[in-house]
């Protein structure tokens, strides 16, 4: 597949600059691309004409406002593909299901699908958010990165499990699975787009087949934020 140089190594450095909260020199910014200084300057200064980076007092480069702007764009398009995945999710496990993202340390849930036929519900509802720590959504995200050494046994289970199921961690009794959304090569998880989709129930939950079912919207979910 035949790319244009100019527009790769522009997007290139946009996601590294993506990657550096406190911003990044040109000097290092031209090192990380592998191209000479001057060409780094020019592509600086094409992103900074889109307002898609900014430069600090001291001449870092941070993202600029433009890069919120598409990012916000990206919400309503993925509530608009997931949410009838997340329904039929729902459907299949007679469970809450849901997708949660990771805000900081927090996870949050973005997203609720209840089940058309059943009248016991979890009080899991948009805004909700916990540690990423405790409970399955988190856990699930957290699986899906880098090994680490502080990593809890929750997470090193649920990296090796391709999902995870804890129970009675945010409500009592109910019982939650999830499965972290992978995100596509070359897209950071600096990027504020770590996700995972899961169900969650207080009674009843087949665990086994739940776990089939979260892992395979998970996988659908990947593919349709891919193509």
């Amino acid at each position: 597949m035949s790319t244009l140089q100019t527009l790769d190594r522009g997007l290139r450095a946009l996601d590294i600059v993506a990657q550096s909260p406190a911003g990044i020199s040109v000097a290092d910014l031209s090192k990380e691309l592998e191209v000479h200084r001057a060409i780094c300057y020019r592509i600086v200064a094409t992103l900074e004409a889109h307002s898609l980076v900014t430069r600090t007092a001291d001449g870092r480069i941070r993202l600029g406002v433009a890069a919120a702007v598409l990012a916000s764009r990206f919400e309503p398009q993925f509530a608009r593909d997931v949410q009838p995945v997340l329904h039929a999710l729902a459907d299949e496990t007679r469970a809450t299901a849901f997708v949660s993202a990771a805000q900081g340390r927090n996870c949050v849930v973005i997203m609720v699908a209840e089940p058309e036929d059943t009248l016991l519900r979890v009080g899991y509802r948009v805004g909700s958010s916990h540690p990423l720590e405790r409970g399955a959504a988190g856990i699930a995200i957290l699986a899906l990165r880098p090994e680490a050494p502080g990593d809890s046994d929750a997470v090193r289970q649920a990296r090796a499990d391709g999902y995870s199921l804890t129970r009675g961690q945010l409500e009592h009794g109910a019982v939650g699975i999830a499965s972290g959304i992978a995100l596509p090569d070359g897209v950071s998880s600096n990027t504020g787009l770590e996700r995972s989709v899961g169900v969650v129930a207080i009674d009843g939950l087949d665990t086994g087949r739940a776990a089939d079912a979260v892992r395979r919207t998970a996988r659908k979910v990947e593919h349709l934020i891919s193509v």
